[in-house]
């Protein structure tokens, strides 16, 4: 470490010796990376977002100073880049963001057990495969959906970069997150060590080869043929009965251009169809007026009791047409409350849901004339193991009902939106993001936009003439191995550090013997 280095670190130390200086400190470094994705989507900030953390996690006098940095990191992480939620969460949703960023406590004194002013090459070489592997856990710790789901994992942040996408066909969305942390490790080690900086450099070498080498020789879906679809985008209305009336509108204005198929948003239809025959007979006649069968999503309690669900439906002129399928995962407050008998006073300071939705069991492929696509509502993007399933399941095509309408003029719409693009990417398989009140989007097999997207301001529709594509991407076939792999290391590393201190020769025992 050179003099200069030293300095600085030195005078940073005195004036995060408060405590409190330091806490608010760690969530503002937790908090960049959030910049990085929609919709300010500064994607190139995620390749040094966590530098700041990382030097200042090293920074820490004691272990457990390290594992808080780590925590209140992450709480800022998760408050920035769900702000969207405030609104609707209140003060609830820091409270959120506190048990979340709870799980990276570890990951912070991983930080400063292998990074600290001290460092050996080994242990910056250690620290540049476990550091990624440990925020991977992290990430596939938060994916379980009762923890809030995998919305804001750090690969996300590059759904628009082409390279970054050709990797998630390799390894999901996880080998991307896997290589921004190895990179911003690396540039940590550049500035804080820079005299053990060459398992940095040889980091960045074998990255951007590997990268390049995924670019120019990772296999691609091969095209074969399209489709047309139609999206209908409501926009914002006051009752349900005037949302079904605009899309009822809106699609009759598709009649002569000829789509395969036409979605609805989430929750286009607020009665049960079977209980109300009238509703389900006008379904049917647009469709055959349209000459086209309707996707449409019914938000309403089932006429058997069993609850509210929402229910992704097939219409044909002939009425519902095929399974249906009942959404699987909840979003957490918004449409459950865990523990409603404890957590249930959040309905009082916020809009939590008040009453719980029932969730489906299991994952369908619908069949629309020949055309087999696989239905996802509004929060399920989010998992890729959901779209993973269904691409293996023989879908061609993912098709996404969403609403993000309580959200309209924050991030949320647009990070919403851009995740249909990983997950096109993922699996090989074009996908529509069709949503109430925008944005509405179009990706091809390689996560790349078909066509334009519509906005939040827009009540329309949009027809996509869609590429379909054919074989099975790497990560559909081989599923999560890139955690897994972060996983084993984990515990290899572990084993290791756990022989080398049972092998310790004991200096009490040493001076006894003689």
């Amino acid at each position: 470490m050179t003099a200069t280095t030293a300095t600085v670190e030195e005078r940073l130390t005195a004036r995060l010796s408060s405590r409190w200086v330091r806490s608010g400190t760690a969530a503002l470094a937790g908090a960049v990376p959030a910049l990085a994705f929609p919709a300010p989507s500064l994607w190139w900030l995620a390749y040094v977002a966590l530098v700041p953390w990382i030097l200042l996690i090293r920074s820490a006098p004691t272990a457990r100073r390290a594992a808080l940095d780590g925590w209140f990191g992450g709480a800022g992480f998760m408050l920035a880049v769900h702000n969207w939620l405030m609104p609707s969460l209140n003060v609830f949703i820091v409270v959120l963001a506190l048990l979340l960023g709870a799980l990276w406590a570890p990951w912070g004194w991983l930080v400063r057990r292998l990074l600290h002013p001290g460092a050996s090459a080994g242990q910056v070489a250690s620290a540049i495969v476990l550091l990624p592997s440990g925020w991977l856990m992290v990430e596939l710790v938060r994916s379980w959906q009762g923890l809030g789901g995998p919305w804001g994992l750090l690969g996300a942040s590059q759904w628009q970069v082409a390279p970054a996408l050709r990797l998630a066909s390799i390894g999901g969305v996880w080998l991307v997150s896997f290589l921004l942390v190895l990179l911003n490790t690396a540039v940590a080690v550049l500035v804080a060590l820079p005299p053990v900086r060459r398992p940095a450099i040889v980091a960045l070498l074998v990255a951007a080869v590997g990268t390049s080498a995924v670019w120019l020789w990772a296999p691609r879906p091969q095209q074969s043929g399209s489709v047309r679809i139609a999206i209908v985008q409501p926009g914002v209305l006051p009752t349900g009965d005037s949302r079904l009336n605009r899309e009822v509108e809106l699609t009759r204005q598709l009649a002569g251009t000829h789509p395969d198929l036409v979605v609805w948003g989430e929750s286009s239809v607020g009665v049960d169809l079977t209980s109300h025959p009238e509703v389900a007979d006008r379904l049917a006649a647009l469709s055959a007026e349209v000459g086209s069968e309707v996707l449409v999503n019914v938000d309403a309690p089932k006429a058997d009791g069993s609850g509210i669900s929402k229910t992704s439906e097939l219409i044909g002129p002939n009425g519902v047409t095929g399974p249906t399928y009942d959404k699987m995962r909840l979003v957490p407050f918004g449409e459950y409350i865990p523990m409603r008998s404890l957590l249930g006073w959040a309905t009082s300071v916020g809009k939590a849901a008040d009453q719980n939705r029932t969730p489906g069991k299991r994952q369908v492929v619908m069949d629309d004339r020949g055309l087999r696509f696989g239905p996802l509502i509004c929060f399920e993007t989010a998992f890729p193991d959901m779209s993973r399933h269904l691409a293996g399941s023989g879908a061609q095509l993912l098709v996404a009902q969403s609403s993000t309408s309580s959200f309209q003029h924050s991030w949320a719409p647009a990070q919403h939106a851009s995740l249909a693009a990983l997950r096109s990417a993922e699996t090989w398989r074009p996908m529509v993001h069709a949503t109430l009140t925008g944005i509405s989007a179009v990706f091809d097999a390689q996560g790349r936009p078909v066509g334009h997207r519509v906005g939040t301001g827009s009540s329309t529709t949009a027809v996509y003439q869609v590429p379909l594509a054919t074989g099975v991407s790497p990560y559909v076939r081989f599923g999560d191995w890139v955690p897994h792999l972060a996983l084993l290391m984990l515990v290899v590393a572990a084993a290791y550090e756990g022989t080398r201190l049972v092998r310790r020769p004991d200096p009490a025992r040493s001076v006894r013997s003689r």
